[in-house]
């Protein structure tokens, strides 16, 4: 095999090799990056929703301070990170940079979190929700908070119970309440993941539900919630088409993670 696309291999005919990434450099994270835009635009346009309505999240998970680096001087301002601990180094390296925390957030690291990230995409529970809204009053600290739904039930994803959600969504519901209480760290949408290699149609099912989902908690809690946090490499044309407005990419532009 010769190599081929990212993550694949070519037949030779002689023998089997692994792909040879080349170095990232700015320049071919900006034409990695300005690629999929394009793509993703061509995407929502084909949907008849806004092209410009959405923005791309890179997300740095196993990547160190230099892919970082050189993801800024190609031109990216908004990075993903999945786990607290290994994004400290990098909020610190770029303190300017508009970084979201995308990945599951333990209850013992909120106060880390608030300081490092301006936006939490995986609030998972109520007694989560209600955490991070005490210590942001107690230090002072403002976030931005997404709420994550288990839209594909999967044992493993966290995430709100969908039925659970839509039922407490009502204005009598728990979780409405709880929205009017937020302050220091309001809720600003919602964040699901599609089940991993599905038909597109399943991906844009899954989406389109939390779409509604958002509508329907808008309407009753009264609050904008204009954020919808969903899509990844795989499936971000699809997130796109259903009114996405945070995709989170990682493979498509940093390439395969480090071993």
């Amino acid at each position: 095999m010769r190599p081929g696309p990212a993550g694949a291999f070519v037949a030779t005919g002689v023998s089997v090799e692994p792909i040879v990434e080349p170095p990232l450099t700015a320049a071919l994270i900006r034409d990695r990056h300005d690629r999929l835009v394009a793509r993703l635009r061509a995407a929502a346009e084909k949907a008849g929703r806004d092209p410009e309505g959405f923005r791309v999240l890179a997300v740095t998970k196993g990547f160190g301070v230099q892919a970082v680096r050189a993801a800024r001087e190609a031109g990216l301002g908004s990075f993903g990170e999945n786990r607290v601990q290994e994004a400290l180094p990098k909020v610190a390296a770029l303190p300017d940079a508009d970084w979201h925390l995308v990945g599951r957030l333990q209850s013992n690291k909120v106060r880390p979190a608030l300081a490092a990230f301006g936006t939490i995409h995986s609030v998972d529970s109520l007694d989560l929700l209600r955490r991070i809204e005490r210590i942001a009053h107690d230090d002072d600290r403002r976030a931005r908070l997404l709420l994550q739904v288990n839209l594909s039930g999967e044992p493993a994803r966290a995430g709100f119970d969908t039925e659970w959600f839509a039922t407490q969504s009502g204005r009598r519901g728990e979780l409405a309440a709880a929205l009017s209480e937020a302050r220091h760290a309001p809720v600003i949408g919602l964040m699901t993941m599609a089940r991993e290699g599905v038909p597109e149609q399943e991906s844009r099912a899954t989406f389109g539900r939390l779409r509604r989902l958002r509508d329907a908690l808008r309407e009753a809690s009264g609050l904008a919630l204009p954020e919808l946090s969903m899509g990844m490499t795989a499936d971000a044309d699809a997130a796109v088409a259903e009114g996405a407005t945070l995709v989170r990419i990682g493979t498509a532009i940093f390439g395969p993670r480090p071993a």
